[in-house]
């Protein structure tokens, strides 16, 4: 549509020209390569807490003090200041400037953590109707935790964890949800997955999926758990049974010697764990029988497929466990199963893995994949951002840029492909990623790769940590004249006289407005340095 780089030419045409049915709004979003942050404040005077992001409608900036007990929560606001020349550009900024309040206003302070529980400062789900946000507390892992009450050995124990739905507007905690001896991976989100007003936890110690729903009231509500039992009424069922079992016929007890009553023969029940394997899995092993048993007609092949590929694997199937969790829509969870060994290996690319779609309301496995299938990968390709999708009605996630819905980003991809050695490992490699973590991108602008181009490697939507670098890191418009438009630099901080310190650095995009902040660490037990890039 825009012809022109001049913003008050792009205005005009704007004015007079209508775009493309249902790309108003990409022609609008254009508009940001012309209003990028063009200054940086070094080494801002900041408040010595740790910055997690902003919320995807730009209303709040979530903290958390140094000691991991507080949540602050923060509003962004804009530098305003007079000056009484005539050339206002030409000068530097007022020394209030360099101060981390004038960019942003603390709404509130409130103490999260109590005893000896801290904030997990890498979890933070926010509620986009509502505007609620969900934290987490727990207290320190116990790794030599005996694996008791049906537990997963190989896991650590947490003796409490808490879930907190706090409402943004006012820092009012509406309800909590506590889970005690469990273990659920909580960084970076990676055990937990926001849909709409539903919510999956994965226990990983007890190989459960808590799904509650969060009320308008603010209420959590459990509405079932997938794991031992997959139907509401499952465990009351194999209770009822076990105790039918246990207590025979009246009419018939007359015939038992009495030695066997006072041995407790009519009283004894049988051990529902060690006799039946959990619902869950009891549906996996049904789908991969039924679906090998429909893949031969003559009952000879049949038999022989059963025992080459069900009968010898039995035991790999049984071994599988939960690894990660999400919803694909709010019927289905995509479930990712593995060995014990790849959730606590800090290499899980190494052991096998396993994706299952389960539906929730039938409790039966659709399909099921193996890490290295192509059909599921094409699906990834596809339909990239249905995998990524966290509300049917999401405002700003909608625009974040994949290879299903980013020509460049595909062929970026594509690229990849075709220089990897083998098919089946570079399947693998881009299957590992799923299930997705949940708000895990920033929606900003300046991630669009369809209007600027930057270096993956150093920065991305992607929330996560990364080596700092000395040079300045570059965004390079897309359309001619192929220009660059702006660059992030960590200052001066950056290129240390001693080369051996090795520094990280994470940044934070605001949705909307041109404005990020950029944070370098030594070590994470220091203050951080912290910048600010803005439009002046």
């Amino acid at each position: 549509m825009f012809r022109s780089n001049n913003i008050v030419a792009r205005i005009f045409q704007r004015q007079i020209c209508t775009p493309a049915p249902g790309t108003s709004v990409h022609c609008a979003r254009r508009f940001y390569e012309n209003l990028v942050p063009s200054f940086t404040i070094y080494d801002v005077e900041c408040p010595d807490h740790s910055f997690r992001k902003f919320t995807d409608d730009g209303q709040y900036l979530i903290s958390f003090s140094r000691n991991n007990q507080d949540l602050i929560v923060y509003r962004p606001t804009w530098l305003s200041f007079s000056c009484k020349e005539e050339d206002c550009d030409s000068h530097d900024l007022p020394s209030k400037a360099r101060r981390f309040e004038s960019f942003f206003t603390q709404l509130y302070s409130v103490s999260l953590a109590s005893c000896n529980e801290l904030i997990c400062k890498d979890f933070f789900l926010y509620m986009d109707s509502n505007q609620y946000g969900i934290f987490a507390t727990s207290t320190v892992p116990s790794q030599d935790a005996p694996a008791t009450g049906g537990a997963i050995p190989g896991f650590p124990s947490i003796e409490k964890m808490t879930f907190h739905l706090l409402r943004l507007e006012d820092g009012v905690i509406l309800d909590e949800k506590v889970f005690h001896n469990d273990f659920v991976n909580l960084p970076h989100n990676m055990g937990v997955f926001l849909y709409d007003d539903l919510l999956a936890i994965v226990s990983l110690r007890y190989q459960t999926v808590h799904i509650l729903q969060i009320r308008d009231s603010g209420n959590l509500v459990d509405v079932r758990a997938i794991g031992a039992y997959c139907h509401e009424d499952d465990e009351l069922f194999l209770n009822s049974n076990a105790q039918c079992m246990a207590f025979p016929d009246k009419s018939k007890m007359h015939q038992l010697p009495q030695n066997h009553v006072q041995n407790g023969l009519h009283h004894s029940q049988p051990n529902l764990e060690e006799s039946f394997l959990s619902g869950i899995k009891q549906r996996l092993l049904s789908f991969i029988f039924h679906r090998i048993w429909n893949e031969e007609k003559d009952r000879t092949l049949r038999v022989q497929c059963l025992k080459k590929k069900f009968y010898f694997h039995f035991q790999d199937y049984v071994d599988l466990i939960i690894w990660k969790v999400q919803f694909l829509d709010r019927h289905h969870l995509l479930i990712k199963f593995g060995s014990v060994e790849g959730v606590v290996s800090r290499n899980a690319d190494q052991h096998p893995a396993f994706f299952a779609v389960y539906n929730m309301e039938t409790t039966e496995i659709v399909a099921f994949y193996q890490n290295s299938a192509e059909d599921l990968y094409h699906l990834f390709e596809q339909y990239c951002d249905h995998f990524h999708s966290t509300s049917r009605n999401s405002l700003y996630m909608n625009f974040i840029s994949s290879h299903s819905n980013n020509i460049h980003a595909l062929e970026q991809l594509r690229s990849i492909k075709n220089k990897a050695t083998s098919s089946s490992q570079f399947v693998k490699k881009m299957l590992g990623s799923l299930p997705f973590s949940c708000q895990s991108q920033s929606p900003s602008p300046y991630f669009d790769q369809s209007l600027f181009r930057f270096d993956e490697k150093l920065i991305s939507a992607t929330d996560r940590h990364r080596p700092s670098t000395d040079h300045p890191i570059k965004f390079i418009l897309r359309r001619p004249p192929c220009s660059l438009k702006f660059k992030i630099k960590l200052g001066p901080e950056a290129g240390s006289a001693d080369g051996r310190t090795k520094k990280i650095s994470s940044f934070l995009f605001h949705p909307f407005l041109p404005l990020a902040l950029s944070f370098q660490y030594t070590s994470f037990s220091q203050p951080s340095v912290v910048n600010i890039h803005f439009r002046r």
